[in-house]
């Protein structure tokens, strides 16, 4: 295998690993993913919003349920009294006044409760829309994963392949060839080689003056010469 062989094989196993880096990164499921994860912290920021108005209005219903279930228990009492009670008239007097006033706060307590359930039903209607429509997006969530790593996973074995490839092309090339190679591809990355098309530079895309390119004709057979914008060794 000639020189300029060795290194245009070398360039193409680096480029096809440089693509298949790529498709790694780019899936277009992880695209996806972070749309649908955006839409999730979005829902979640939303519910942690609304659950900073309803724990009180929650706590204050509860409260109220608890005071009304109290007040309807002592009315039950008094009640209960009055009608089996042989006391005298002032007494039952006295439990008639306190039973009018436990009416009057249960009246006042219900309303209170009422009142705070009103307030109650949108928010936790709203918080119970969030949530469902969360779930599917969870489930998405799960399965693009899923797909994702597998997808990976299968393109980092092809990957290994590739590099052990790529190394038994590399070990092809002359030593001083290699340390040129890896030095243009730690300056440029992708590959450390690149073909000359219509005088322009393949790596970098780029036009070559007319005065490099003359000097790379000049020396194309040498395979030093490097593009003067990427650094690329310049292959005919």
């Amino acid at each position: 295998m000639s020189d300029l062989e060795a290194l245009r094989a070398l360039m193409e196993a680096d480029r096809w690993i440089e693509r298949v880096v790529g498709q790694r990164s780019h899936l277009p499921e992880l695209s996806e993913l972070a749309s649908v994860e955006e839409e999730l912290r979005a829902m979640a920021q939303q519910l942690r919003a609304g659950d900073e108005v309803l724990a009180p209005l929650r706590a204050a219903a509860d409260e109220a349920a608890r005071e009304s279930e109290r007040l309807r228990s002592r009315q039950d009492t008094l009640r209960a009294k009055l009608d089996a009670s042989t006391a005298n008239a002032r007494e039952l007097t006295a439990l008639q006044h306190e039973l009018d006033s436990v009416g009057t706060m249960l009246r006042a307590s219900e309303d209170h409760e009422l009142d705070l359930m009103s307030e109650l039903e949108p928010l936790e209607s709203t918080r119970a829309d969030l949530t469902a429509n969360a779930q599917p997006l969870a489930a998405r969530r799960g399965e693009l994963r899923a797909t994702i790593d597998a997808l990976q996973a299968t393109l980092d074995e092809e990957l290994r392949a590739l590099r052990d490839d790529r190394e038994v092309r590399a070990s092809a090339l002359r030593r001083e060839l290699r340390v040129l190679y890896d030095a243009a591809l730690a300056r440029a990355g992708g590959s450390g080689a690149a073909q000359v098309i219509e005088g322009r530079c393949d790596g970098c895309r780029l036009a070559l003056a007319p005065l490099d390119l003359d000097h790379w004709r000049q020396r194309a057979h040498d395979l030093t010469f490097a593009c003067p914008e990427c650094g690329r060794v310049l292959l005919p």
